[in-house]
């Protein structure tokens, strides 16, 4: 267990890196916004450290330190960890509504946001006897009939060619006053988007629209609406669709705006980059009424 002496804790935010002492007996998650608050002055123009903003990294995770739930587990963690043999939360600032820097602008590299993803290894072929030893003039020949072996397994191609063939990602949140909407994510559409019968049946839209109002003659922009996914609320322009296979779909202004990160081998691996927390997501496949499979573009 670690010393009930004060801490050091490692702060990083987008532009810079920096340290404050931090006291379990004495501190409380006010007086660490507090802390925090005084340190990020400059960068925050002024404004207040409050829930939403910090995060902290624990066993290579990325933890929200929003209330007292959350601060009750930091602490325990911190206590919990072994000075000189494991390494103590780290924690991260940042106001989600102002904008990231970007280059020529100083990127803090110790953020959890700018570290680079490391690359995946390629996996390498097991050493055979004639790989290994001087080839003979009749071993050469066998080793250039030989087809070189496939190391994808069968069940990681099939699943790879289902999932770019017909299954779309879906996943659940609200919209304005909605719950528990299953949404379309997809970055080949544009914007975020609502069905006609969705608007109408949630008052996004008069139950009286008649054709020629509201999207018929070309999209309409409803507005803007905020939008839930997982623990962070975002507010985007939504538009109005004739789409009828997804009550919302959420196109490249929302996977931008989250940053979103796609896994390229298990297509349900989906993480808001912006917060580091993995969402819920399910494939879905769609078929008409003959049974046969249709393809969203």
């Amino acid at each position: 267990m670690a010393q009930s002496g004060p801490s050091i804790l490692d702060v990083h935010t987008p532009s810079s890196s920096l340290a404050i002492l931090y006291s379990d007996l004495e501190d409380s998650l006010q007086t660490l916004f507090d802390k925090l608050s005084k340190k990020t002055v400059g960068e925050l123009n002024g404004r207040h450290v409050r829930p939403g903003w910090v995060k902290y990294e624990w066993n290579s995770t990325v933890w929200n330190l929003d209330d007292a739930s959350d601060y009750a587990i930091f602490v325990w963690r911190l206590k919990s960890t072994t000075p000189g043999i494991e390494s103590p939360p780290v924690l991260f600032v940042r106001d989600p509504d102002a904008s990231l820097p970007s280059p020529p602008e100083y990127q803090n590299p110790s953020f959890y946001m700018f570290r680079p993803r490391p690359a995946p290894s390629s996996p390498q072929l097991p050493a055979t006897p004639e790989s290994s030893s001087v080839a003979s003039g009749k071993s050469r020949k066998r080793s250039k009939a030989t087809k070189p072996q496939d190391t994808v397994p069968k069940f990681k191609k099939e699943f790879e060619k289902f999932h770019n063939e017909n299954g779309v990602r879906t996943i659940a949140g609200s919209i304005g006053p909605v719950n528990n909407v299953r949404m379309l994510l997809k970055s080949g559409y544009r914007h975020v988007y609502i069905s006609r019968k969705f608007a109408i049946k949630n008052g996004f839209i008069p139950r009286d629209a008649a054709p020629g109002h509201y999207g018929y003659s070309g999209i309409v922009n409803l507005g803007k609406w905020p939008i839930t996914v997982g623990r962070t609320r975002t507010v985007h322009a939504v538009y109005l669709t004739e789409e009828s296979h997804f009550d919302v779909v959420l196109g490249r202004s929302f996977v931008e705006r989250r940053q979103i990160r796609f896994d390229p081998v298990d297509p349900t691996d989906v993480v808001c980059g912006d917060t580091g927390e993995k969402i819920d997501c399910e494939l879905v496949i769609l078929k008409d009424g003959k049974g046969q499979i249709v393809t969203v573009t």
